[in-house]
């Protein structure tokens, strides 16, 4: 691309008015498909997402539906288990799996929200920081400083406490704290990108300042957006089950992983599928983000790729 621009200084500065960039996106889809972290991780994503969204029609009962003559119990492979509730039933009678299911819609909810929200925040003032500088960049940089010096649980934990409980309360908490992962990430490549040749060559040909940041430095600074995303969403995940947990996310009749955690820690010893299952979902949810990521970044970083 740089070589192109150079070569043909009349040509259109936008590299995406020539064909050999959309080749190679399409190339680049293709390495993605064959790189077995990136589809096992994103097919169990797709699939939890899949059945998160019709809940409704795949769950076996009503989540909230309690039966106490049907309390704790064990999954289907028990021999005292009953017909219809493959991973048994709580201290209430309700269905474990069902839950499950209902708790995915709460977690993707907050994990893509917020992701998205924190990322398009962070990157925003991260390519204006990395490319103005100056007092720009100073200012910025301070803001930051000062916001990560606050431990990020802890002190989502008191903005919802502050704001109040929910799914929008919890998705704002996340998005405060986490704008600063994107803009420091960002911020960093946009300095690098900004010594390159094509900027040079953009500039020399008189295009304006704000349309070499979005037209010329975005798109090469958009492969790392996408994995920080990828890995903000597990985070997301984590902090709503947090949340969840100490009980300052939903209501309680809303069915959450982090809930489901918290009432199986009380009866453990009793059913320990209520506490196991969720913890399971949630540390391969989290594990399947992260390696999701982890193989985006290793197909877009040149480097790694060697």
């Amino acid at each position: 691309m740089v070589e192109h621009r150079l070569a043909e200084p009349t040509a259109t500065i936008a590299p995406h008015a020539i064909g050999k960039p959309s080749r190679r996106r399409l190339s680049g889809l293709s390495l993605l498909l064959r790189e077995p972290r990136v589809l096992l991780a994103g097919g169990f994503l797709l699939l939890l997402l899949a059945a998160a969204i019709v809940a409704p029609a795949v769950a076996p009962h009503d989540p909230l539906e309690q039966d106490l003559m049907l309390n704790t119990l064990p999954p289907a492979w028990d021999s005292e288990a009953e017909p219809g509730y493959l991973l048994g039933t709580d201290s209430l009678g309700r269905d474990v799996l069902s839950r499950l299911i209902y708790g995915g819609r709460v977690a993707f909810t907050v994990a893509i929200v917020a992701a998205l929200a924190a990322g398009v925040i962070g990157t925003a003032l991260g390519l204006v920081a990395g490319y103005f500088g100056g007092w720009v960049d100073a200012a910025i940089s301070r803001v930051i400083d000062i916001w990560m010096a606050f431990p990020p649980v802890l002190l989502s934990i008191l903005l919802v406490a502050v704001i109040g409980t929910g799914v929008t309360s919890v998705i704002l908490a996340i998005v405060v704290i986490d704008w600063t992962r994107f803009c420091r990430v960002v911020r960093s490549e946009t300095l690098q990108q900004a010594k390159m040749e094509y900027v040079d060559a953009a500039v020399t040909l008189g295009t304006g300042r704000w349309r070499i940041l979005l037209k010329e430095i975005l798109p090469n600074v958009l492969p790392v957006v996408v994995v920080l995303l990828s890995l903000e969403m597990g985070i997301a995940v984590i902090v709503e089950a947090v949340l969840s947990f100490v009980g300052l996310s939903v209501s309680s009749d809303t069915p959450t992983w982090g809930g489901m955690i918290a009432e199986g820690r009380q009866i453990i010893y009793q059913a320990w599928w209520v506490l196991v299952f969720p913890l399971v979902l949630l540390f391969a949810t989290v594990l399947a983000f992260n390696q999701l990521g982890d193989g985006i970044r290793r197909l877009t970083d040149p480097v790694l790729r060697r």
